[in-house]
């Protein structure tokens, strides 16, 4: 029976998607995630994690809309029927809420997104990728 490694432990991947989500590094919660707004680091600055290997692409963006226009769809209708303001405030208001909210929403959903492939070992976090024509053992 062979010794059970550290790379080979069961991650949390609610406590990697929560740093994620606060942007901090999902394997120690210490450094940080992001270089700006979304540019993910190389590695993270405190542990030497490798973090390239993060294959977010176009997801954070979709979950980000989608919950943007399910909380803002019933809202809109609610404040309409309640106090019927003028289509102009309501674009205005609507308009900016919808942006502010993605902008604040997106760089978390992320996060979680880059939290979830590392507790899962996904796109190379974790294993060396097998050569061709090997399997792993």
């Amino acid at each position: 029976m062979s010794p059970v490694r550290a790379e080979d432990s069961e991650r949390s991947i609610k406590q990697s998607m929560i740093r994620g989500a606060l942007g901090r590094c999902p394997a120690c919660g210490q450094g940080r995630l992001f270089q700006g707004y979304l540019k993910v680091n190389a590695s993270c600055a405190h542990c030497g994690e490798e973090l390239h290997h993060q294959r977010a692409d176009d997801g954070p963006a979709y979950l980000t809309i989608l919950l943007v226009s399910h909380l803002g769809a019933p809202l809109l209708l609610a404040i309409y029927m309640m106090y019927r303001p003028s289509a102009m405030s309501m674009l205005i208001g609507f308009g900016l809420g919808a942006v502010v909210l993605s902008l604040l929403l997106l760089p978390r959903i992320k996060g979680g997104f880059i939290g979830f492939q590392w507790a899962r070992r996904m796109h190379g976090f974790g294993h060396e990728t097998p050569a061709l024509g090997t399997s792993i053992p």
